[in-house]
């Protein structure tokens, strides 16, 4: 018998383990925190991405917001490129200020503050700033970290969300009378190859949210994890964070977050949240999360209070 052929059933058997199914079946993994990254991060210092990583609180061995995303601030001085590459299946950018362009393997993608442009994988992409600029960016490489796995076709095609298309469908929505005091006013970023989902790419979700003036909009949750950019937002705008809601719909204990514009706050899964206008302006949020996964998954289990 040759080394190929002696059974390896002794070495395998080095790697086993069993639990008991009671002390094992809801195993205590680190959770995902409620946690701030406020917009000082981007608005000084020089051109580079700014990671916002919560590994150690995840126990992740890469850098991660949450256990599938990663979001960083990418700061861009005037006049300077930044050549960025993720190891992701999607990407999704908001222009938070500032205006400039993006060469990627498929040419040149020009942008200013308030628009939003998504990208399946690919081998990097240049920006490059006419002023000085900010943009969010979130992608799902902590997914294929934990997969262990790289990308390898993609499974959609970029797509470009002008600041007039987002605006204009928000104004459509005003002109029809569906605003009012409820959980989700806005649109949900779309693309064709993820209509059966209706979500901004096969892993990701995205909702360009708005907050009219003295308005609320009641508890909801979710299994997805939310990282919440503030886009606008007037004095007192905030969201309540709780993990359990009384007889009344209201929030036990919630911690508030607030919506200081171009700032970034994370909500755990399952965990209620509703969000609160008291100013005179309008305000707008940019939620992402990894609920394109969860949705085809069937495990979203999205619920409101009504």
């Amino acid at each position: 018998m040759s080394i190929s052929q002696i059974p390896l059933n002794a070495q395998w058997q080095q790697q086993v383990l069993s639990w008991e199914y009671g002390a094992a079946a809801s195993p205590r993994i680190p959770g995902v925190p409620i946690e701030f990254f406020p917009a000082q991060l981007h608005e000084t210092g020089a051109t580079g991405v700014i990671e916002l990583d919560l590994s150690k609180h995840l126990g992740t061995r890469y850098p991660a917001t949450t256990p599938s995303l990663l979001a960083n601030y990418v700061h861009l001085l005037p006049h300077q490129n930044l050549r960025v590459h993720a190891q992701s299946s999607s990407e999704v950018y908001f222009v938070m200020r500032g205006e400039g362009w993006t060469e990627t393997a498929e040419g040149i993608l020009e942008w200013k503050q308030g628009d939003v442009f998504t990208l399946p994988t690919n081998n990097g992409v240049t920006h490059t700033s006419r002023a000085d600029a900010a943009l969010y960016w979130v992608h799902d490489a902590p997914l294929l970290n934990y997969l262990g796995v790289q990308p390898t076709i993609p499974c959609f095609q970029p797509a470009y969300y002008s600041s007039e298309y987002l605006n204009g469908e928000i104004a459509k929505i005003r002109e029809a009378g569906i605003l009012e005091n409820r959980n989700r006013n806005g649109i949900i970023l779309g693309n064709p190859a993820s209509d059966a989902t209706r979500t901004m790419t096969h892993c990701m979700w995205s909702l360009y949210n708005v907050l009219p003036a003295h308005s609320v909009q009641k508890p909801h949750r979710h299994n997805s994890v939310a990282v919440d950019l503030a886009v606008s937002a007037g004095p007192n705008t905030y969201t309540l964070i709780g993990e359990r809601i009384d007889a009344e719909g209201n929030i036990i204990n919630p911690v508030r977050a607030e919506w200081n514009p171009h700032s970034v706050f994370v909500t755990p899964p399952g965990w209620w949240h509703s969000h609160h206008n008291e100013s005179d302006q309008d305000a707008y949020v940019f939620p992402v999360q990894d609920a394109g996964l969860q949705t085809y998954l069937r495990t979203l289990d999205i619920q409101f209070i009504r």
